[in-house]
């Protein structure tokens, strides 16, 4: 379970990317911004390595695998159609 303790720390950021996270901030502090920026960079992140590890999976699928996988599609398709 993630915790919403927050702690300080100091980095240093691109002047201009600053001023574009203080002018869309609205009514949250800086700080808010760049933590929800910060969020959704993160799960992007996640997003594209999951998108690569699936890549990945589906260029090494075997002839075997392929085969097996259209065998067991067809088999469903039977299957449903029955009911």
């Amino acid at each position: 379970m993630m915790s919403n303790m927050r702690k300080p720390i100091s980095f240093t950021i691109d002047s201009n990317l600053l001023a574009e996270i203080a002018n869309g901030k609205g009514r949250e502090s800086t700080s808010e911004r760049v933590n929800n920026l910060l969020h959704r960079a993160l799960d992007m992140e996640r997003q594209e390595d999951l998108e690569r590890q699936a890549v990945e999976f589906f260029r090494t699928e075997t002839r075997e695998s392929k085969q097996e996988r259209t065998a067991y599609q067809k088999a469903s398709k039977r299957a449903i159609s029955r009911d």
